[in-house]
């Protein structure tokens, strides 16, 4: 106690100002910030049941307090002024989204354009964020760099209390992403081919420190964000090598390094913890094993499963009625459906979006029962792996080892080294003594028998043929 009572003495007397971020100004080493989390909380409205009793209890005590609770609410957006609460809410922009989107992110830029002309030259600012949401962080991105920022590094720090309120029933995230930036020096624009090169080659590392680490989930996948940017916000522009007109967005951008980080995590799942690459596996085989490694056949975040989806190429309602693999959940059960297996016909009432305690859960391989499962689909387009494998499974349960070898040989599955891993991957995933790993376990050993059976052999030459 000593030791901070001695440190208070010799530090600088702290000033608190209730002024605007944009117009803030002085000469500062460094600036930390948390900024408004998009359309995530409604600050504003949460302060005003605050303020009118603050209003009351501190009335005379000083002018200071009372300049600072002279209006009889918090702030609101003022669209006069251009100045006030900053969030993303369509409601305060006449039921706009594209304006409200557009207002928070010109409203960040200028408060980054502040904090560029407060810092001195080597200063640095701290941005703290936590968000799950694809959006929120395509939006700050782009008002820091058109602030004139460079990430300079980023951590990502377990800074929320899963106990906590906010994270019951819902799809909070459980660490915070701290970006640090500094003052961009002037320089030419990029090429995304060699931008793209160089951010794989930087988040490599990163990204086996992070696993390491224990980070899953969403949080790996925004973990990783940080480190990406170091590398394409050191440019004030991205041009497109194949469009030199064009230039990248910070929305492409993030989606393959989103896709970067979901295709390291599959695989991952499919060497059962090394290091093997993943190519040419499927979007939606790679949702499902996502998915599957991260929430079981349980209630998941439909915050989370949006992520993965994105990062997939995907959108959660394709998943639930195009690929019937997802079902939404109510209350610890899909809806409508005790044992938590309802039909993907079912309504979902939070239309995709990551609000409140919405959850879904993947369906079980033996209720996937169309009819196209495993089939091509109308134009041609390949069945899925996770589909194909399901099948399999159905043909097999039936008895029905004619048709298995058939499936197999047309589709020349038994010599596909993807459908080998991703048989031992799911039957990792099963639970021991589950019904669904016996199924998975039979087929397996079933696949690579009958793909020796079906394999070149090796004639032994005759005598009058040796050399």
């Amino acid at each position: 106690n000593a030791h901070v009572l001695q440190s208070t003495e010799l530090s600088k007397v702290t000033k608190v100002q209730d002024v605007s971020a944009i117009k803030a100004s002085g000469e500062y080493d460094a600036i930390i910030t948390d900024p408004p989390y998009y359309d995530a909380i409604p600050y504003s409205d949460c302060m005003d049941f605050f303020h009118v009793w603050l209003r009351r209890t501190t009335n005379g005590l000083s002018p200071e307090i009372d300049m600072a609770f002279q209006n009889p609410l918090g702030p609101k957006w003022n669209h006069d002024t251009g100045d006030g609460e900053l969030i993303d809410d369509a409601s305060r922009f006449g039921g706009d989204p594209a304006r409200s989107r557009q207002n928070y992110e010109d409203g960040m830029a200028r408060s980054f354009q502040a904090c560029h002309s407060s810092l001195q030259p080597d200063g640095r600012l701290v941005v703290v964020f936590a968000n799950k949401q694809p959006d929120a962080w395509e939006t700050l991105v782009a008002a820091l760099i058109r602030a004139g920022f460079v990430v300079d590094g980023s951590w990502p720090i377990q800074t929320e209390r899963n106990a906590r309120v906010r994270a019951m029933a819902s799809a909070a995230l459980s660490s915070s992403v701290w970006l640090v930036c500094k003052k961009r020096p002037p320089g030419r624009p990029g090429w995304d081919n060699a931008v793209l090169d160089e951010m794989r080659e930087n988040i490599t590392q990163k990204l086996r420190a992070f696993w390491d680490a224990g980070i899953r989930g969403p949080d790996f996948v925004w973990a990783a964000t940080g480190p990406a940017l170091e590398v394409f916000s050191k440019h004030p522009v991205v041009k497109k090598a194949n469009a030199p007109d064009e230039v990248m967005t910070v929305s492409e951008f993030l989606r393959e390094v989103r896709r970067m980080v979901v295709d390291f995590v599959v695989g991952r799942v499919l060497s059962q913890g090394g290091e093997e690459a993943v190519t040419g596996l499927d979007d939606v085989t790679t949702y499902y094993l996502l998915h599957r490694n991260d929430f079981g056949l349980d209630d998941a975040p439909v915050g989370g499963c949006i992520l993965y989806a994105l990062s997939c190429n995907l959108s959660d309602s394709a998943l639930v009625n195009q690929y019937d693999l997802l079902v939404p959940s109510r209350n610890g059960a899909a809806a409508d459906d005790p044992e938590g297996e309802a039909s993907a016909d079912d309504d979902n009432d939070d239309n995709g979006e990551s609000g409140g305690g919405a959850k879904v859960k993947l369906k079980p391989w033996h209720r996937r029962r169309g009819r196209s499962l495993g089939l091509e689909a109308p134009g041609g387009r390949p069945a899925p792996l996770i589909d194909q494998v399901h099948k399999l499974m159905h043909l097999w349960r039936a008895g029905d080892q004619v048709r298995v070898n058939e499936y197999l040989d047309n589709r020349g599955l038994q010599r596909n080294a993807l459908v080998h891993q991703l048989l031992q991957a799911l039957i990792e995933l099963a639970p021991a003594g589950s019904d669904e790993r016996a199924v998975l376990e039979a087929l397996s050993n079933h696949a690579v028998a009958h793909g020796d059976v079906r394999a070149p052999r090796y004639r032994q030459p005759r005598l009058e043929e040796a050399p």
